[in-house]
């Protein structure tokens, strides 16, 4: 049984369900667990200072060896920065490598720029074992940093 299938909107920065007809679209498994590894919150880890000042720290309350998302949320306030673009590389990879660990994919490429003001975007490849390109997308978030 597939999935349903979640596409991403590049010209309106979002995702959201795909329509067949009347019915809600199945396929397209892996960019479906992409947008959903990068885009839900995954809870914060110990030490993690949360943007807001709050002590939420987010995420899917039933989280267990293996935990769903991106921390990239903790970012939100940061300056638009080249270590605030490693940070997020490093959260982003680390949201994906539950596909690497399952076999689904062999590697990801990940580039994180500033591709505007207010802006940060990530161009995500996935490759197969024998390295052909499974899929690639490219991603944006609306920063509200601190410039």
């Amino acid at each position: 049984m597939a999935d349903i299938t979640i596409s991403w909107d590049t010209a309106n920065n979002r995702g959201d369900f795909t329509m067949s007809g009347p019915v809600l679209a199945t396929g397209n498994d892996l960019q479906t667990a992409i947008l959903i590894s990068i885009f839900t919150d995954r809870m914060a880890q110990p030490g993690d200072v949360i943007p807001d000042g709050t002590n939420d720290p987010r995420g899917w309350w039933a989280d267990d060896d293996v935990p769903i998302g991106s921390r990239i949320w903790l970012l939100r306030r940061a300056k638009q920065t080249q270590e605030t673009l490693q940070k997020a590389y490093d959260y982003l990879a680390e949201a994906l490598q539950w596909l690497v660990d399952d076999g689904v994919v062999a590697r990801f490429d990940i580039a994180c720029s500033w591709p505007r003001q207010s802006t940060l975007g990530a161009q995500i490849a996935a490759y197969k074992q024998n390295g052909t390109l499974l899929t690639t997308g490219l991603y944006t978030w609306a920063w509200a940093g601190i410039n």
